[in-house]
């Protein structure tokens, strides 16, 4: 045995040798330049702790805060056709898609899911804008059905979640066909009698917005997300006016009428489980996990 090269020489290695840390550890908010530990922003929603702004959330994280125990249940998507149109930018649809899938962990851009929120089944539907910036496709399109249809098997309200940047170009006029499918799935639930509530998240623009996104029967956004259809550099070279400060930011279009709420990430779940519960003419929701208390009985009136 040589000790020298099987003891002395690898202890000397690991006294001197640098241990890298990690890049993932810190996150710097883009708003106010703030580094903030991960676990920090994981335990406060990837809300900067410092400015308040609220950074991407993927649809699990989201899922996971929403539902009662960080419990639900997926539900399944009818399967699309792989590259309908073999599109080729710089490179290939199907390349992108293998790359978005990798980068990500998840089948597609969107994640529907069905569970309870204060012990109120409901369905939800939540984009992933880290998806190919959350586009909107057939499959997109497939999920909104899908959750729809479960939602008034079910009777249970569907709650909607958007972020994306518009409708996927590399699946061209199929992509552009969701928005009138998208709104049928919306008139199933009013037919139903069921709440379609949605929750715009930053950004919500381009076909998304000229769709399903603006069609709730209650319109929620998280602070400063931005909402619109055309980008503001277009509309100002359109009608050749400065566009005021803060246009389509959430407070604004909150101010003109287009919202009915603007929500803090933190304060989301127990907005929804009072909006849910009010629209489906529930009781208030029972704090905690003890059962509703019975209620106390009527005493009997003393014979005359």
């Amino acid at each position: 045995m040589n000790w020298i090269s099987n003891y002395v020489r690898p202890t000397i290695n690991s006294l001197f040798s640098r241990r890298e840390t990690p890049d993932n550890l810190w996150i710097k908010c883009k708003e106010c330049g703030t580094m903030l530990f991960h676990r920090e922003m994981a335990e406060n929603l990837n809300v900067c702790t410092e400015c308040d702004h609220h950074m991407a959330i993927t649809p699990r994280e989201r899922f996971s805060a929403l539902f009662d125990g960080g419990v639900f249940g997926e539900i399944e998507v009818p399967a699309v056709t792989t590259d309908p149109l073999q599109f080729r930018d710089q490179q290939k649809y199907p390349d992108r898609m293998k790359a978005a899938r990798k980068k990500t962990g998840e089948h597609e851009a969107m994640l529907v899911a069905e569970g309870e929120i204060g012990r109120t089944p409901i369905v939800a539907a939540c984009q992933d804008f880290s998806f190919m910036g959350g586009s909107m496709g057939m499959y997109v399109g497939n999920a909104i059905l899908a959750g729809a249809e479960r939602a008034v098997k079910l009777k249970r309200p569907f709650v909607l979640f958007s972020a994306a940047g518009g409708a996927r170009m590399q699946e061209g006029i199929l992509s552009l066909m969701q928005m009138p499918r998208t709104t049928i799935a919306v008139e199933m639930l009013r037919e139903a009698n069921l709440p379609y509530i949605v929750v715009l998240t930053h950004p919500t623009t381009g076909g998304v917005t000229a769709s399903y996104a603006m069609l709730g029967d209650v319109q929620i956004a998280e602070p400063n997300a931005l909402i619109g259809f055309a980008g503001v550099r277009v509309i100002e070279q359109t009608i050749r006016e400065k566009l005021p400060e803060g246009f389509q930011r959430s407070e604004y279009l909150l101010d003109h009428g287009m919202l009915d709420r603007v929500t803090h990430r933190k304060d989301m779940r127990e907005e929804l489980i009072t909006i849910t519960r009010m629209l489906m003419g529930l009781g208030p929701a029972v704090k905690g996990d003890l059962p509703k208390p019975a209620p106390e009985p009527k005493a009997d009136k003393p014979a005359e």
